[in-house]
C-alpha cells in the first residue's frame, strides 16, 4: 500500500503541530519542510517526533556535504528520515546511510534538480537508501506547463522504491498510486486546503 506523507511548509513549531494534529489520523509519515527546520533548527524536530511518536518524522535536510554529520544531527533530534541530495556525490549519500545503519533509520535521496531522475533513482538505491523521492520543487511547479504526470512515468519506469512529490492532490492521487509509488508526498494540497483533516482524508482512502 502506497503510504501518505504531509510536506509541512510552514515557519513555525507550533503551527506544524496544529497541523499535524488536525491531519495525523490520516497520515503515515510527517515532513517537515526545509524551510520550517531553517526557521526552527533542530527543535522542531524533537517537538514533532514527542507529539507524534506513534508517526515516522521525516526531516527535509537537502543536505549536500557532510552527509554523516548532517545525518547524525537529525537522527537525535528524533527524525527518522533525513534527505540527501541526489545532485552530490556518492560520498555524502553514503556516509547518511552509514550513519542511519548506526541509529536504525533511513535516509531518502532527493532528486530535485536532477536532470536524468529515473537514472539517478537506479543509481543511489544501490546505495542503501530506503527510498527515492521524484520530487519537483515548487519553483518548477510554478513553471508554465508544468505535470505531475511527468513524475508519474518516471515512477513507473524507475523499478526501484520511489515518493512522488510535486503537485499530489485528489485529482492525481489514483495515478500517483498506481504508478507503484511506494509513498505519496502532499503538502499545499492538504495545509493549503479548508479543511486539512479532510483533505488528507480524501487522500488517504484514495490509497488503501
Amino acid at each position: 500500500m502506497t503510504r501518505l506523507q504531509v510536506a509541512i511548509d510552514l515557519l513555525k513549531t507550533e503551527d506544524a503541530i496544529a497541523l499535524a494534529t488536525k491531519v495525523a489520523p490520516y497520515i503515515d509519515i510527517i515532513e517537515l519542510g526545509t524551510p520550517l527546520i531553517k526557521s526552527e533548527g533542530l527543535s522542531v524536530i524533537t517537538a514533532m517526533k514527542e507529539a507524534f511518536p506513534d508517526k515516522k518524522v521525516f526531516a527535509d535536510f537537502k543536505t549536500a556535504d557532510a552527509g554523516a554529520l548532517e545525518a547524525e544531527m537529525a537522527f537525535k533530534a528524533g527524525a527518522d528520515y533525513i534527505t540527501i541530495l541526489g545532485s552530490i556525490d556518492d560520498a555524502t549519500i553514503i556516509g547518511a546511510v552509514e550513519t542511519a545503519k548506526k541509529y536504525d533509520r533511513a535516509v531518502v535521496v532527493d532528486t530535485i534538480g536532477v536532470k536524468d531522475r529515473v537514472k539517478r533513482a537506479q543509481e543511489v538505491s544501490k546505495l542503501g537508501v530506503e527510498f527515492v523521492e521524484l520530487h519537483a520543487g515548487l519553483d518548477e511547479q510554478a513553471k508554465p506547463g508544468y505535470s505531475i504526470d511527468v513524475l508519474i512515468d518516471e515512477a513507473s519506469k524507475a523499478g526501484v522504491p520511489v515518493s512522488i512529490a510535486g503537485g499530489v492532490n485528489k485529482n492525481s492521487i489514483a495515478k500517483v498510486k498506481a504508478s507503484g509509488a511506494v509513498v505519496a508526498v502532499a503538502g499545499g494540497a492538504i495545509y493549503g486546503a479548508e479543511d486539512p483533516a479532510a483533505a488528507a482524508k480524501e487522500l488517504k482512502e484514495a490509497l488503501s
